[in-house]
C-alpha cells in the first residue's frame, strides 16, 4: 500500500500536502483517505526485524507519522475527521504544499529496483542530480556508508529525509550548484 493514487503523469500540476498522523497508523489512514476519494501516497521500505525466537521481513512507513495528500485539502473536515490523522502540516495558518519534486524523487524512488531506507535528515552536503537510468533528473544529497553511496531526497517541510542506494558513477552537479 506503498502507493495510492492516479496515473503519475499528471503529478505536475497536482499540489501535495502532508498530514500528520498518530503513531503506527499511517497505512490505515493512507487506505481511509483513499477510500473517501483522496489521492494519497504514503511510501514505505521493506525492513528485517529480528526476535529471539525468528525474524520477519515487515513494510514500514518511510516517513513515520505522515502521509501526502494530493489536492482536496478545501475538504478539511472529512480529512481532519479520519481516525488517526492528527493534524494537517501549516505554514502561517494555512497548509503547507509540499514541493511537487520532492513528491516526484520519492514516487520514483519507490517504483525502482534500488533499496529505499530512511535517513537522517541533512541540512548541509553537495546537492547532486542523477544523470541516467530510472532516476535521472533526480536531485538529493551524496552520502557514504562505507562503500554504499546514497542519494538523500529530503521532505524539508517534514524535517524528514531517506535515502536510495546508487551509483556514484550516475550522479553530476546540477547547473548552478556550488560545493559545500
Amino acid at each position: 500500500m506503498a502507493n495510492l493514487s492516479r496515473d503519475s503523469q499528471s503529478e505536475g500540476a497536482v499540489r501535495w500536502y502532508g498530514i500528520h498522523t498518530r503513531h503506527q497508523h499511517e497505512v490505515s489512514v493512507a487506505s481511509i483517505l483513499s477510500n473517501k476519494g483522496f489521492e494519497v501516497f504514503c511510501p514505505t521500505y521493506e525492513s528485517v526485524r529480528k526476535w529471539k525466537d525468528r525474524s520477519k521481513k515487515l513494510s514500514m512507513p518511510l516517513f513515520p507519522g505522515y502521509v501526502f495528500l494530493a489536492e482536496g485539502i478545501e475538504k478539511k473536515l472529512l480529512i481532519i475527521s479520519t481516525p488517526g490523522v492528527c493534524a494537517i502540516l501549516s505554514f502561517g495558518g494555512k497548509p503547507a504544499v509540499i514541493p511537487t519534486p520532492e513528491i516526484q524523487a520519492l514516487r520514483r524512488s519507490t517504483d525502482c529496483q534500488y533499496k529505499l531506507t530512511p535517513h537522517p535528515f541533512l541540512n548541509t552536503g553537495d546537492r547532486l542530480r542523477i544523470k541516467s537510468g530510472p532516476l535521472a533528473g533526480t536531485e538529493g544529497i551524496l552520502t557514504r556508508k562505507k562503500d554504499i553511496y546514497r542519494l538523500v531526497l529530503s521532505v524539508e517541510m517534514l524535517g524528514r529525509s531517506a535515502a536510495v542506494e546508487i551509483d556514484a558513477s550516475l550522479v553530476e552537479r546540477p547547473p548552478g550548484a556550488r560545493p559545500q
